[in-house]
């Protein structure tokens, strides 16, 4: 949570600015970072699309928030997961309008469009996209994206390791596994210690050591720790990285721990 405990990494729920060429901005996810995000733009971009993985709160909850929505100039585009019977627009309004927010999303000014992923890869802007369904309660994707010969994936809740033998698995039966396969940058949720785990199994989350586990079992070539516990200060997310380094080997070159405001060049090898 935000506050003197969170100083260095930050306090905000998740939200991931990617730029590639040109003048589009694609975001994953729109916590409660976005509305920061939203206020640093000195202008709107020609487009901006949204990827959310689910419609937990922590995940929408500034979308209300941020600043391009309510500029008719902007052309916003927001991607989820299918919600079954009903549109993902409803799943979304159920929240952003009256009584809980005070504005109804098919108000904002902005030109906004609300759609479900569709199977298979797509584009959005100069990126090629993949969604897929992964291992947490409800309805939820993870995310591949591609571009200038880079692949970053993101998978920031994710629970893969509901079985023990995850290093030994076969790729093709674990969750997420092909969306992370070779990335150059996996973003991938590691909310818990491997003492916090026993007791949250099936909460939908992973452990630093299911993280490492699961990076290395899709050769991922770099892995960002995300999705940090809301109850975890800097000093554990501290110790955290270097138990996710001691895991990981080779002297832990390949892990990051996701802080507020870090910047990522993500190339190919």
């Amino acid at each position: 949570m935000p506050g003197p405990a969170t100083i260095r990494y930050g306090g905000n729920t998740s939200c991931v600015e990617v730029r590639g060429p040109g003048d589009h901005l694609l975001v994953l996810d729109a916590g409660t970072g976005i509305r920061s995000l939203g206020r640093s733009l000195d202008s709107c971009p020609t487009r901006i699309d949204i990827l959310l993985s689910h419609l937990h709160l922590d995940h929408i909850e500034g979308l209300g928030f941020f600043d391009p929505l309510f500029d008719e100039r902007c052309e916003v585009h927001v991607w989820g997961p299918g919600l079954g019977d009903r549109p993902l627009l409803e799943g979304l309004a159920a929240y952003f309008g009256p009584p809980i927010f005070p504005v109804p999303i098919h108000r904002v000014p902005a030109s906004l469009d609300v759609r479900e992923v569709p199977e298979g890869p797509f584009e959005v802007g100069p990126f090629r996209v993949l969604a897929e369904r992964v291992e947490h309660p409800g309805p939820t994707l993870g995310y591949r994206v591609e571009g200038e010969g880079a692949a970053l994936a993101y998978i920031s809740d994710h629970e893969p390791a509901r079985e023990p033998g995850l290093a030994a698995a076969d790729p093709s039966a674990v969750s997420g596994a092909r969306l992370a396969a070779g990335a150059d940058l996996l973003v991938h949720d590691a909310q818990y210690t491997e003492h916090e785990y026993p007791e949250r199994a099936g909460w939908g989350h992973s452990s630093v050591a299911h993280a490492v586990a699961f990076a290395r079992l899709a050769r991922a070539r770099r892995l960002l720790l995300f999705h940090h516990d809301p109850g975890h200060a800097d000093e554990d997310l501290d110790a955290l990285a270097v138990r996710a380094r001691e895991l990981w080997g080779a002297g832990g070159d390949g892990v990051l721990v996701a802080a507020e405001g870090m910047e990522i060049e993500v190339a190919g090898p």
